[in-house]
C-alpha cells in the first residue's frame, strides 16, 4: 500500500501498460478504475491471505490482484510486463532492505517458472540480475505451476514433455555452458529449489503405472496427475543436481 502510493505520488505520469493498444500511465490506470492515491486503504486492496487460501491455489492467487485488479497485478507484481518488472523489483528491494536491518530475518521468496516457452528462465534472470534483487537474507524457490490442461486447449503446447524441456533444458544449458548464459548462471545461484502448486481442492484419479503415457506421448488435454509431475520434477532434477554437483555449483531442493 505504501509503495504504490507513493509511485503514484512520484511516477503518476509514467507509462506502465498498454490498454487496447494504448499506452496508459500509472495516473491513468488509477483514473479508470476511479480512484487516487488518498482512497486506497489496506482493507481495499484485499490482498491479506486467510485460512481459506493454504490449500486452493485459485484463491491464494486471486489475492494477487490488488483490489482484485488484474491490471494492477500486471503493473506492480509482474517480472515480465511494460516496464521490465521495475516497480517489482523495487518493492522486493524494500522488503529487503527491512530483512536486512532487522538482521535475523531472512525469507525465501517464490518466483513463478510456468513452462509455457523456453524463454522464460532467460527473462527471469535477466529482470533479476538487471534490478540486482539480491540480498544475503533471501533466497529464491521457484513454483511451477501444474497448468498443462490449459497450455494444452490454448495449443501453447503439444505434449507434456514440451513442458518439462522449457523447464529443464535452459537450466541444464546453463549448467553446461555458464559462459554462454551468464545471468541464468548468476541467477541459479541464489536458488535453492522447487516447488509445485495448483488448486488442490481438484478430484484426482492418481493412475501411474506401466501402462501410463510417457511424456511425450502424454498428449492429451487432461492434466497429468500430482504424482505424474512430481516424479518427472524429481527424476529430472536428481540428473541436473548430480551434473551441477560435479561441475562445483549449487544443487536444488524439491519442496512442493
Amino acid at each position: 500500500l505504501r509503495f504504490i502510493k507513493k509511485t503514484l505520488k512520484s511516477s503518476g505520469d509514467e507509462i506502465v501498460c498498454m490498454d487496447k493498444g494504448k499506452p496508459q500511465t500509472l495516473t491513468e490506470v488509477f483514473e479508470s478504475m476511479k480512484l487516487t492515491a488518498y482512497d486506497l486503504t489496506v482493507d481495499m486492496l484485499d490482498v491479506h491471505a486467510d485460512r481459506n487460501t493454504f490449500h486452493r491455489f485459485d484463491k491464494f492467487n486471486a489475492k494477487y490482484n490488488p483490489i482484485g485488479e488484474s491490471r494492477l497485478r500486471e503493473v506492480f507484481l509482474k517480472t515480465d510486463n511494460y516496464i521490465d518488472g521495475k516497480y517489482f523489483a523495487q518493492i522486493i528491494k524494500e522488503v529487503m532492505y527491512d530483512l536486512e536491518e532487522s538482521k535475523y530475518q531472512n525469507a525465501e521468496l517464490r518466483l513463478s517458472i510456468y513452462g509455457r516457452s523456453r524463454d522464460e528462465w532467460t527473462k527471469l534472470a535477466r529482470w533479476a540480475v538487471k534490478h540486482d534483487v539480491y540480498s544475503s537474507n533471501v533466497r529464491w524457490l521457484i513454483q511451477m505451476p501444474r497448468l498443462y490442461d490449459i497450455y494444452r486447449s490454448n495449443k501453447l503446447v503439444k505434449n507434456f514433455q514440451e513442458i518439462l524441456d522449457n523447464i529443464f533444458l535452459p537450466l541444464f544449458e546453463a549448467t553446461n555452458n555458464p559462459k554462454e548464459h551468464p545471468e541464468l548462471h548468476m541467477f541459479l545461484n541464489h536458488v535453492i529449489g522447487f516447488d509445485s502448486v495448483d488448486d488442490e481442492s481438484k478430484p484426482e484419479h492418481p493412475v501411474f503405472n506401466k501402462d501410463v503415457n510417457t511424456p511425450q506421448n502424454w498428449t492429451q488435454h487432461d492434466n497429468p496427475p500430482y504424482a505424474y509431475y512430481l516424479y518427472y520434477m524429481y527424476a529430472n532434477m536428481c540428473v541436473l543436481n548430480k551434473f551441477r554437483r560435479e561441475r562445483g555449483f549449487n544443487t536444488f531442493v524439491l519442496r512442493p
